[in-house]
């Protein structure tokens, strides 16, 4: 005589939902392998296109990482120093931000990275700055991979202080450039390009697959006993 396995709907409703935890996370890093794939080869095929006026250009997310040039002038008055930043030998810095103005438009210049001072309150030596306009080339952005906030930035000048936002202190255009040259202005550490790598997104999707086949597996076992 077979006796009735206790709690089978609950467990089963369990297993479920278990199951459907683990679907919706392999869908998540499913997807997010499918956008760093897109972003990869994006930013592989876009560096590799000829340089080209900004001023021609329209659609700015289409060419993000694209190689281009602009005439105009920097506006030292707002310069800042982005915190936590570090060189390839692990030291610590920071990432060194100019406002540029060209004929009509003013955007962020990232000028590569700078060590910082001895101590916390020390200054760190940025490189000087020209005068006047002046042609330069670098490789656009969106100014969404700008970090936001007041806690990560200090002016380059004038007191040190915490409360700084780049966004509300100057109105400027949704990108940035990442400076590669220019006259007298060429950065001794540019900001590199990040590594072209898949990452394990693909991976962890399968694995949670598999764990999802892990509780199904599981649960027929627990009904047989």
């Amino acid at each position: 005589m077979s006796s009735k396995e206790p709690y089978a709907l609950l467990k089963s409703i369990i297993a479920i939902l278990l199951v459907i935890l683990c679907l919706i996370a392999a869908n998540w890093q499913y997807q997010r392998g499918v956008d760093r794939h897109a972003k990869n080869f994006k930013i592989a095929s876009n560096t590799k296109l000829a340089d080209i006026n900004l001023d021609s250009l329209s659609n700015f997310e289409r060419n993000e990482w694209r190689t281009v040039k602009v005439v105009g002038s920097f506006d030292t008055r707002h310069e800042v120093l982005l915190r936590n930043r570090y060189s390839n030998n692990g030291i610590y810095g920071f990432e060194y931000l100019t406002l540029f103005v060209s004929s009509d438009k003013k955007f962020w210049v990232d000028r590569g990275w700078v060590k910082a001072g001895n101590r916390a309150t020390d200054r760190p030596k940025v490189p000087g700055t020209p005068s006047g306009d002046i042609e330069i080339t670098g490789r656009l952005r969106l100014d969404s991979s700008l970090p936001r906030g007041s806690f990560f930035a200090l002016p380059a000048s004038g007191d040190l202080v915490n409360n700084w936002n780049l966004k509300a202190k100057v109105k400027t255009e949704n990108f940035y450039i990442d400076l590669i040259d220019g006259q007298g202005v060429k950065p001794e550490n540019p900001a590199e390009l990040p590594e072209l790598s898949d990452g394990p997104h693909m991976a962890y999707a399968l694995q949670w697959l598999f764990f999802a086949g892990l509780i199904i597996y599981g649960r027929k076992l627990i009904r047989k006993r």
